[in-house]
């Protein structure tokens, strides 16, 4: 397939040279387009990855940044050096499939005001069931909590074909992660969050400019998720609970910014006491600590905050997940 597009797959690494090893024969296998090349950034790895690729893999690129700033200086420093319409930002642990490429790439082609594309997400250890991070699609509760079509919570659905459709969607998994570089080079990630949650930010950040964000669902991928940090380390914990946080302060309407982030606190402190009676007392303190760097950098994401298109706080899918999740019952998307 011959595409004008020019598209450059980045993969970020740190540490990875095991994943490597493991999926950069499918995403060469599968991503042989004219206009496609194969980025490894290295964020400042201590071990083999570089010398690895550098002797195997000759036809890819390296980009290696000077520290590890996580994955949003990651990119940002390494997308700068990169020439491309699109960038498709990937996941050491993910494997791609045959023509992922294509029907995303017709998407840009035909879509112009479409900034954002995000695949079909499955598990890579359980093939026939969603992915944690991204699923079929991710949308948002009016109090900031992230969850997706096929996984709400810790809620994994089969995957059926019930979300064989492409749709509009409020924010696309950083797993797999396609935009356009002129919009990217415009907005960049906050470096601030280090990981998790930043590409939420910026699909928030692109929704208030106007542009729309897909889920194109005949395009499939395979993620293990959890490779760099997994639900079981309290850091993770406090950089979903703290980012969250920052990503409301940022963009939620000022009109009723304030009622959602007490709201939103209170909350938080009812899953603090909650990981306390799960015997997980480095996850509450995780939590509390991941409110003391929300009040030190509130007046700073204040600052930060970017003009949207509408004024009506109707960002958000449903008024709360929580309730709907844990009250109501409600564990699968086409239930809400």
């Amino acid at each position: 397939m011959f595409v004008k597009m020019k598209i450059a797959v980045v993969i970020l690494n740190w540490n990875g040279q095991k994943l490597l090893a493991q999926f950069l024969p499918t995403i060469l296998k599968y991503s042989n387009l004219k206009n496609c090349s194969i980025y490894v950034v290295d964020n400042a790895s201590t071990d083999t990855s570089v010398t690895f690729i550098q002797k195997k893999y000759t036809s890819v690129n390296i980009i290696q940044n000077t520290e590890n700033g996580g994955y949003a200086k990651g990119y940002n420093d390494a997308l700068k050096q990169i020439d491309a319409d699109i960038f498709a930002l990937v996941n050491s642990d993910v494997e791609v499939t045959k023509d992922w490429l294509k029907p995303i790439i017709t998407a840009f082609e035909t879509q112009k005001n479409t900034a954002i594309i995000q695949p079909k997400i499955l598990d890579y250890k359980r093939r026939n069931s969603f992915e944690y991070a991204g699923a079929a699609g991710g949308y948002i509760d009016k109090y900031g909590f992230p969850f997706c079509r096929g996984r709400i919570f810790d809620h994994l659905e089969t995957d059926k074909q019930q979300y064989d459709t492409d749709v509009d969607i409020f924010w696309a998994s950083g797993a797999c992660f396609f935009i356009r570089s002129e919009v990217f080079n415009e907005l960049q990630f906050d470096e601030d969050y280090f990981a998790h949650q930043e590409e939420i930010d910026l699909c928030w950040s692109v929704k208030n400019k106007g542009f729309g964000i897909k889920y194109i669902h005949n395009s499939t991928v395979y993620h293990i998720g959890g490779a760099t940090l997994n639900e079981t380390n309290p850091k993770k914990t406090y950089l979903n609970f703290r980012n969250s946080l920052f990503n409301l302060t940022k963009h939620v309407p000022l009109l009723f910014l304030f009622q959602v982030l007490f709201i939103r606190l209170v909350q938080d402190g009812i899953a603090a006491i909650h990981f306390l009676i799960q015997k997980k007392p480095r996850h509450s303190l995780a939590v509390l600590k991941s409110h003391m760097s929300f009040y030190f950098n509130l007046i700073k994401n204040l600052k930060k905050r970017t003009k949207s298109k509408s004024k009506k706080g109707n960002y958000y899918y449903i008024r709360s997940i929580v309730w709907n999740y844990f009250i109501n019952g409600k564990k699968t998307f086409t239930k809400l």
